[in-house]
């Protein structure tokens, strides 16, 4: 992958043809710009000097064009783009982004188009459960997860039941338990259930696809069920090294997925770990409360390591998640899965015998989102390698610490001194939010949302972000229920999509739009008066001031055919001032924008960095600012790369400190007797 024509354009980011075989569901994100379709594949051909050449190598497709999402994996397509490297060593050979659609090569196989007509038949028979219900259920019966909101997948990304929402070893043993209970009850013998078993499981890694953790659960399943009926019931290490062997030598950059190690870990920690932790739990705990807890933090422990080395945190609160969640698994995932087979028959039918199925998976949502709620859920460690090696590290210890009753005792004192001062700094801290508060940068995902205070209960808003949810939770947690105006810098879905949650049980007396807009805020503001800016013009709401700088000029009115530097150029850029306290509030405005309105900036306080801190700074821009604080919103684990590492050290030079909402949630700018600080809500 690091080498051939695939690489050489990417390393040059040249533009060429290119036939591709689709190996994933498409995914509709989206950011920064409108939303566009994620699809990976495997590139087969690309177009040199007139030639088609041959290769086979991994590439992520990012397109413009939706109809990209109607594609089905084993779909072949052919396309012109722009190649790029990947970011952090992927697993891939180039990130191809296209603005046309796909050229279709031919239909998809017929398993491929079978496996598509189970998982569709799947999403009707949920289609009457609650927004979030059936958007999971067909992630934990078929790890299918297009329709999942991604803040929901975060909250289960904070508790630790992530590994619910994709085909695991855990699901293929429901699958393959339930078909040999049958085969019993049917009085069939020890010699018709294992094919039926291998068949059940061929066709739920088809409908499943064939990602790393469905390939790993497969092997696995397939060799443990010979292991059962030839009555090796205890060489489950020796399955899990010849599971392992066999994949990696089937598709070798299984070997440098984090997917699969995760996969691989769990696994290993459920058959080492467990069962001597499951003994010594029944001398105190019930048998299923003890065969429980040892599954669920035999498995944590396993996969920490490299979990904290990928996202540099702990999850405190995984194990009791999974715990309370698990007594709902099982349920949710045979339930789902018999809808499944019911709705290739008769969907209405289907309708019915989900729906406990759909409380079933109700409750699981209500752990994610209690448990991602939770004060500490996840505490900050190390990322990188070093994070993973001070976690065994620490774990090592603290298996010493457990064998000796002198240090037991020693750190349960340390440990019961910690948690009285962070209880009572949780008490005497200030709450939420703070006193004082100036502005406030509202963690909504990879998107823009600001609330300036403009008086008790009363706040301006200039963006709203992707998500409705969002925005209105952090309105609701500043205490906000009358907008006085509200400014949407330019028509992007990052920008205004979340028009609804600012409206929502709040009074919105003016929305404020570029002179350029295209109108899309209309359809968010039916009955709000709304009004384009102009340069120069100023509204005054209470002691807080905002000043239009920019766009200079009016120009033609924006189109749905605009790029999306065009679109990001025509951001209003506005100047707020209170006594004490002046900010500039850049939109997405990039370079060519930028280098307009630098005569005209003035020395701020705070700036809010352009365009989530991507690459496209003007540095003299920056520079006339001379703004001591920078803020930064960004999507944690965004797609796009923001910020940019070179953006972060033209801010530091510049002397800025630099605050993202990827790292901190919520970032309050307040008021003191020193002058200007910063309170984080995370």
């Amino acid at each position: 992958m690091e080498s051939g024509p695939v690489r050489a354009l990417a390393e040059r980011g040249g533009r060429a043809a290119v036939e591709v075989v689709v190996s994933g569901d498409p995914q509709v994100k989206g950011g920064a710009g409108r939303k566009v379709v994620v699809v990976r594949a495997r590139a087969e051909g690309v177009w040199r000097h007139g030639r088609r050449v041959g290769v086979r190598v991994p590439v992520l497709v990012i397109a413009g064009d939706r109809r990209w999402e109607r594609l089905t994996p084993g779909q072949r397509v052919k396309a012109s783009g722009r190649f790029g490297e990947p970011r952090k060593a992927e697993l891939l050979a180039a990130v191809v982004v296209v603005r046309g659609p796909p050229t279709l090569q031919g239909e998809p196989p017929a398993t491929q188009r079978a496996a598509e007509h189970v998982r569709e038949r799947l999403r009707q028979a949920v289609a009457r459960l609650p927004p979030d219900r059936r958007a999971v259920l067909p992630g934990m019966v078929v790890g299918d997860t297009s329709r999942l909101d991604p803040r929901l997948a975060e909250e289960f990304r904070e508790s630790g039941l992530s590994h619910l929402l994709v085909v695991s070893g855990a699901n293929l043993a429901i699958v393959i338990g339930a078909v040999l209970g049958l085969c019993r009850l049917a009085g069939l013998g020890r010699r018709c259930a294992p094919p039926l078993a291998v068949c059940a499981v061929a066709a739920f890694v088809l409908v499943a696809r064939p990602e790393p953790s469905v390939l790993r659960a497969t092997v696995m399943g397939v060799i443990g069920l010979l292991a059962f009926f030839t009555g090796r019931r205890r060489q489950g290490i020796p399955a899990l090294g010849a599971a392992v062997v066999l994949l990696v030598l089937a598709d070798p950059t299984l070997a440098r997925s984090y997917g699969f190690a995760l996969s691989v870990l769990a696994t290993a920690g459920l058959l080492v770990l467990a069962p001597a932790w499951r003994e010594r739990l029944r001398a105190r705990l019930p048998g299923p409360v003890a065969d429980a807890l040892a599954v669920a933090a035999a498995a944590q422990i396993a996969v920490a390591p490299v979990l904290v080395m990928l996202s540099g945190e702990i999850g405190v609160v995984a194990v009791a998640a999974n715990l309370l969640a698990a007594p709902a698994v099982a349920p949710a995932t045979l339930l789902g899965a018999a809808s499944a087979v019911t709705a290739l028959f008769s969907v209405p039918l289907a309708q019915w015998t989900v729906w406990p199925a759909g409380l079933a998976v109700g409750w699981i949502i209500g752990v994610a989102r209690t448990a991602a709620a939770l004060p500490y859920a996840t505490v900050p460690w190390h990322a990188g390698g070093l994070g993973a090696v001070s976690l065994v590290a620490a774990g090592a210890v603290a298996v010493l610490v457990l064998r000796s009753r002198r240090w037991r005792l020693v750190v349960a004192a340390a440990m019961g001194g910690v948690l009285v001062a962070v209880v009572v700094l949780r008490v005497i801290a200030p709450g939420w939010p703070p006193p004082g508060w100036q502005m406030v940068a509202c963690d909504v995902g990879q998107g823009d949302a600001l609330a300036l205070a403009a008086g008790p209960g009363r706040a301006v808003v200039v963006d709203a972000g992707p998500d409705p949810r969002a925005v209105d939770g952090c309105l609701d947690r500043l205490g906000v229920r009358e907008v006085p105006l509200l400014a949407i810098t330019h028509p992007h879905a990052d920008h205004l999509d979340g028009m609804p949650g600012v409206r929502d049980g709040r009074a919105v007396r003016l929305v404020l739009t570029t002179p350029r807009t295209s109108g899309r805020e209309a359809r968010f503001a039916a009955g709000t008066p709304v009004r384009t800016a102009e340069a120069g013009q100023r509204w005054d709401i209470g002691d807080l001031s905002l000043t239009v700088l920019g766009p200079l000029s009016n120009g033609p009115r924006l189109t749905p055919a605009d790029d999306g530097g065009t679109i990001n150029n025509a951001s209003l850029v506005l100047v707020a001032r209170r006594p004490g306290f002046s900010a500039l509030l850049a939109g997405d405005v990039e370079t060519e924008a930028q280098r307009a309105l630098t005569g005209s900036v003035p020395q701020v306080n705070v700036l809010k960095v352009p365009h989530h801190g991507s690459r496209t700074q003007d540095p003299a821009f920056l520079a006339a600012a001379r703004a001591p604080i920078a803020l930064i919103s960004a999507g944690k684990d965004n797609d796009y790369g923001h910020p940019s590492a070179t953006t972060l050290t033209l801010l530091r030079r510049l002397g800025a400190r630099i605050h993202r909402t990827d790292h901190s949630g919520d970032i309050a700018i307040t008021r003191t007797h020193g002058g200007l600080s910063t309170i984080h809500r995370n």
